[in-house]
């Protein structure tokens, strides 16, 4: 069975850093698309960020282009975002979801929730202002 833990969440103030990880089991995790979403109250579920555990390819939101940074760890499974320079309207519960990538390879559709099957329960990210 794949499952899907999120850790790292929490209360910060704007500015400041969380880490999030994301800990895979039940599937070998190389060749697999790893997305990080979220979702604000009231609002739809949006990508964030994914990555390619085979080769390393990153896609981002363009609300987080320069602030946020994924990257993988395939030893351990885990995917990170390392969030940096945080805004209140990052305020949300972050998920992080996989999929098997095909033969193209990671692409930019990546960034949304209909590409993936399987998902982790969220954790929390509040960011003061």
């Amino acid at each position: 069975e794949v499952q899907l833990v999120e850790s790292g969440g929490g209360l910060v103030q704007a500015g400041g850093s969380l880490r999030l990880s994301c800990t895979g089991s039940g599937f070998t995790f190389d060749d697999y698309a790893i997305g990080w979403f979220r979702q604000a109250p009231g609002k739809e579920r949006e990508g964030v960020s994914c990555v390619s555990t085979s080769d390393g390819t990153t896609y981002y939101a363009d609300s987080v282009k320069g602030r946020f940074t994924i990257s993988s760890d395939n030893a351990k499974k885990t995917v990170y975002l390392q969030m940096n320079s945080l805004k209140p309207e990052d305020t949300a519960v972050y998920y992080c979801a996989a999929d098997f990538l095909n033969d193209y390879g990671l692409g930019y559709q990546y960034l949304f929730p209909y590409e993936y099957e399987h998902w982790g329960q969220g954790t929390q990210v509040a960011v003061s202002s």
